[in-house]
């Protein structure tokens, strides 16, 4: 009788541990995938068919997928400065967060505790892989690509890096490993300038007849490198200039390296894509593969890179205990300043989902960002029009590792970790602030976005030579107020503004504070 009992007791335990969720490892493995101007509508899982993206859409049917993901900014630094801080980049007023040249200064401050900071402080290894693009050097000096390269990554919580200093189609164009440019002879050693023609090599206005790809506007027909005219001023350092072919390449390679490398203690990586970023070059395996042109098929080649990350994660058995978040640093573009037939090749697709707006601009298309999250066994395969912003990803690791942090150092980040977990329905994010080019900013709030009018405003920021006419960027010069109900306007057509003067004028006022009186309240 006894043993029945306790047969009976063991089989009722058993009963109970398997119906109980599994405990929250507090160290689990983190990487994130962020590319770059991947639009809301380019993956499969999100509406694509002229694009095949089966590695983003297997982790969109294992994971979280949300339809309400943001970028804090519609252009890359100043997301990406959101992404590491948790602050608004917008709140900077001395350290310059707009798009970054490649020979600027660090726009993070060295010591600031970051995202990968923390997340060194719990025991990670951290490294990024990829693009940089905030900032290298103390902006006292100019920055010497021919010796050591500080600060950097590694003064802002980054234990390994292996990057691009900024844009693919900004000078200079080499790989950085740690403090040193990789491959250089020192007998040939690298000068850049943005101000001044310094090099002798051919540009792209005066020798149009060597580039072997496409024809560029003014402000990237400086140096050629490699068949495509950049932006800014190079000379010196050939032997380790990049091949745009072989990026994603090197990408993969040194993502799985870093993974191999820490596979026996908690890592953080952060695998920063170039594509589909200007100058798009597809890798050989990617020419022709989509259906609509140059821009499908780097997409495509992007799924190949996170495929081999994923695949390291399985042959490495990391992947039960790895959170991998998927996403873009803001929305998509087509034609950024190169004539790639990326207009032409459309073929129908829509890269931003039918959202109104592109990269640049504070509508929801040059925002709204792809954006899934995959934890196998913590994770429940779902769908959430939860709001999440890259800006709460450092209060949410935070979270799920049980580090503390002050509002004063990451003023804007939110601990959405029971969004992730899926232990809560509730929207935790109330509102985000939209960031476009030249500090256009817009309000989100439950199913309303509000766009202050600025009809004056100097657009301005998007770099050399640019020019403030081009309707990527003039669309930010709102001329009246912008109301939109996003619920039954997701597409922002209908301005609602004059019907709805009372909502308008709450939202107004509550971007105020948000802007002059410091950070949401937690």
């Amino acid at each position: 009788m006894i043993e029945t009992r306790l047969v009976i007791a063991w089989l009722f335990t058993c009963f109970l541990s398997a119906n109980l969720p599994a405990a929250v490892p507090t160290k689990p493995n983190i990487v994130i995938i962020i590319a770059d101007d991947l639009g809301y509508g380019d993956l499969g899982c999100y509406g694509a068919t002229k694009i095949k993206t089966p590695n983003m859409d297997r982790l969109a049917t294992e994971g979280l997928r949300f339809t309400q993901g943001y970028a804090p900014s519609s252009t890359c630094t100043p997301s990406r400065f959101s992404l590491l801080t948790g602050e608004y980049a917008w709140r900077q007023k001395e350290r310059k967060t707009s798009i970054l040249d490649g020979d600027a200064p660090l726009c993070i401050e060295p010591g600031r505790r970051t995202l990968p900071a923390i997340l060194h402080q719990a025991g990670y290894f951290t490294g990024i892989v990829g693009k940089w693009h905030l900032g290298l050097g103390d902006g006292i000096t100019p920055v010497d690509f021919n010796g050591e390269i500080k600060p950097g990554p590694l003064e802002v919580g980054f234990d390994y890096c292996h990057i691009i200093p900024a844009t693919v189609d900004r000078v200079p164009g080499v790989w950085i490993e740690n403090h040193r440019v990789v491959g250089l002879d020192p007998a040939d050693p690298i000068k850049v300038s943005y101000v001044t023609n310094i090099s002798d090599e051919p540009t792209g206005l005066e020798r149009p007849d060597l580039l072997t790809r496409y024809r560029a506007d003014k402000q990237h027909s400086d140096t050629i490198v490699n068949g495509i005219s950049r932006i800014g001023y190079l000379t010196g350092g050939k032997s380790a200039r990049f091949k745009d072919e072989d990026l994603a390449k090197t990408v993969a390679a040194k993502s799985v390296e870093f993974i191999e490398r820490n596979q026996n203690q908690p890592f953080f990586l952060e695998a920063a894509l170039f594509e589909p970023h200007v100058p798009r070059v597809a890798g050989t395996n990617f020419v022709g593969t989509s259906e609509c042109g140059l821009r499908g098929d780097v997409i495509q080649q992007i799924d190949w890179e996170v495929g081999e990350i994923m695949k390291t994660l399985d042959r490495l058995h990391l992947a039960t205990n790895t959170l991998v978040i998927l996403s873009s640093d803001n929305g998509a573009i087509l034609f950024d300043g190169y004539y790639d037939h990326s207009v032409e090749d459309l073929n129908g697709h829509q890269p931003t989902g039918g959202l109104r707006g592109w990269k640049y601009q504070v509508f929801e298309g040059g925002c709204r960002v792809p954006l899934i999250a995959r934890w196998p066994q913590q994770i429940q395969p779902r769908v959430s029009g939860q709001m999440f912003s890259l800006v709460d990803l450092l209060a949410t690791f935070a979270g799920l590792t049980g580090q503390k942090i002050s509002q004063a150092s990451a003023p804007d980040s939110l601990d959405l970790s029971a969004v992730l977990l899926g232990t809560t329905t509730n929207q935790l994010r109330e509102n985000t602030v939209l960031h476009g080019i030249s500090d256009t900013l817009a309000l989100r709030e439950g199913d309303w976005k509000f766009i202050p009018a600025n009809g004056k405003a100097k657009i301005s920021g998007q770099g050399k030579g640019a020019n403030p006419n081009d309707d990527r960027f003039a669309a930010n010069r709102i001329a009246q107020p912008l109301l939109f109900n996003l619920a039954n306007d997701p597409d922002e057509k209908t301005n609602v503004f004059a019907a709805n003067p009372d909502r308008a004028a709450a939202l107004q006022k509550k971007l105020g504070e948000i802007k002059n009186n410091g950070p949401i309240s937690k």
